[in-house]
């Protein structure tokens, strides 16, 4: 065990009286499951692949089965990932006209395997159209392909922000740097000792839908409670007033009312359970009425980076169009 003072700098036993995981140096393991589900969604939803012949696009993602996680230890990290994925494509034949659907599979996505050595199966419904099943076979597997790579890399960059944490010296010597570019050597030598600690790094998110309805009527979905659990599908509590508490999804979503301007605002404090403890998000909402709908602004300030799809992918799901579907 290292001594006080020596050692490896990362493990800073000193910071701690039982020296454990001090700057995750030891094992900390971080559950990538739900983000993975947001991010496959992103990354293949859409994947449009076109010839003379005709147009193919993935229209649905149908199954993804699985976990992920990252793990980190010493300093180093440690993936772990193993998908079953079903999508649906849909097609036209560009001369005639006539439509075809099928599927592509992906029986296993893991770490065991290089992304150019994993399986991909395109199918189709009975009947003619060939020419759209070796399209996707051939081109639309190569893009397949390109956005699970694309979602690797996310996984190792985007979600893994902040496993490996700054030490001791790192962070004192960025915090003197910033120091000397901000403040003159009489207010340095002056001022109070400032606690070093982690900051989690966050992202903005802006989004934008439009409702066939009023904007009265959209206020309300959001803010009466018998509407809340009708979209969400669960039990919600709400104080609705400025300084009340709310809770939603079974108690994923958590948070406080900033501000109410009836049929017009909303201004919260936002947390998910599953981001770090004391985090919260600002989330502001805004009901704009055009001729026949309402434009919905939302815009979110302060979500935790890896935590950024994963939000969007609520938005967009389980708010925006579950209300619709209501």
């Amino acid at each position: 065990m290292a001594k006080w003072g020596q050692g490896d700098p990362r493990w800073i036993v000193e910071e701690r009286e039982d020296g454990t995981n001090v700057n995750n140096w030891h094992w900390t393991e971080r559950d990538a499951t739900s983000w993975s589900k947001g991010k496959l969604h992103e990354l293949l939803v859409g994947i449009i692949v076109e010839n003379e012949a005709g147009r193919c696009e993935i229209s649905e993602l149908k199954q993804v089965e699985g976990e992920a996680s990252c793990s980190s230890r010493k300093g180093k990290l440690i993936f772990f990932y193993e998908w079953n994925i079903k999508l649906s494509w849909k097609g036209i034949i560009k001369e005639s006209g006539v439509k075809h659907k099928g599927l592509v599979e992906i029986p296993s996505l893991s770490e065991e395997n290089e992304i150019d050595d994993t399986e991909v199966s395109v199918s189709k419904k009975k009947g003619d159209g060939d020419i759209l099943k070796d399209l996707m076979k051939t081109a639309g597997t190569a893009r397949v392909k390109e956005a699970l790579g694309d979602y690797l890399k996310a996984l190792k960059t985007e979600f893994t922000m902040g496993m490996i944490l700054p030490t001791k010296a790192m962070a004192t010597q960025e915090l003197t740097v910033k120091r000397k570019l901000s403040v003159n050597p009489l207010q340095i030598q002056a001022s109070s000792p400032v606690a070093l600690g982690v900051r989690i790094p966050t992202v903005a998110v802006h989004m934008t839908e439009l409702f066939d309805t009023a904007a009265e009527q959209l206020y309300s979905i959001f803010t009466v409670k018998d509407l809340v659990q009708k979209f969400s599908k669960s039990p919600a509590v709400l104080e609705v007033e400025k300084g009340g508490k709310f809770q939603m999804f079974d108690g994923n979503i958590t948070g406080e009312y900033i501000e109410l301007l009836t049929n017009k605002k909303i201004v919260m404090k936002w947390r998910c359970r599953n981001w770090p403890e004391e985090h919260y998000a600002t989330v502001a909402l805004n009901f704009v009425p055009i001729p026949g709908q309402t434009e919905l602004q939302l815009d979110c300030k302060g979500v935790p980076v890896c935590k950024e799809e994963n939000m969007k992918f609520c938005w967009q799901k389980q708010h925006f169009e579950e209300i619709k579907g209501r």
